[in-house]
C-alpha cells in the first residue's frame, strides 16, 4: 500500500517536472524569438530615426535575453524578472504596433512581444 502510494507520488512528481520543463522551454523560446524580432525592428527603425521604437526594442531585447538566461540556469529571481519582461514586452508591442503598416518587422515585433508578454505573465505563476 505504501509502495503504491510512493510509486504514484514519483509518477506525479515526474509528470509535474515534465510540465515545468516544457513551460521553461516555451518561455525561453518566446524570449529568444522576441529578442530576434526586436533586433530586426531596431534595424529598420534606426533608418527612420524612430527613437521611441528603437529605445523600447533595445530594452525589450535586453530583458528577453536576461530572462532566457535566468530561466536556463534556474535563477530564484526568474519570476520577478518574468513580471518585468512581460511589462516591457507589452510596452514594446504597443509602440511597434504603431508602425506595423510601415515596416513588416514592426508588425512581427509587436506580435512576438505580445506572445512573449503573455508567456512571461504565465510564468510568474509557475511553481518551483
Amino acid at each position: 500500500m505504501i509502495s503504491n502510494y510512493l510509486a504514484d507520488q514519483v509518477k506525479i512528481n515526474s509528470f509535474a517536472n515534465k510540465l515545468k520543463m516544457r513551460s521553461l522551454k516555451v518561455s525561453i523560446e518566446a524570449c529568444l524569438e522576441c529578442l530576434l524580432a526586436c533586433e530586426r525592428c531596431i534595424t529598420d527603425c534606426v533608418k527612420d530615426a524612430n527613437h521611441d521604437c528603437v529605445a523600447l526594442c533595445r530594452d525589450c531585447a535586453d530583458i528577453c535575453t536576461l530572462c532566457a538566461k535566468f530561466e536556463a540556469r534556474g535563477s530564484v529571481f526568474s519570476k520577478k524578472l518574468h513580471a518585468l519582461c512581460a511589462e516591457i514586452c507589452n510596452a514594446c508591442a504597443i509602440e511597434c504596433a504603431k508602425h506595423a503598416d510601415h515596416h513588416a518587422s514592426c508588425k512581427e515585433c509587436a506580435e512576438a512581444c505580445r506572445k512573449c508578454a503573455e508567456i512571461c505573465a504565465q510564468m510568474t505563476s509557475v511553481t518551483a
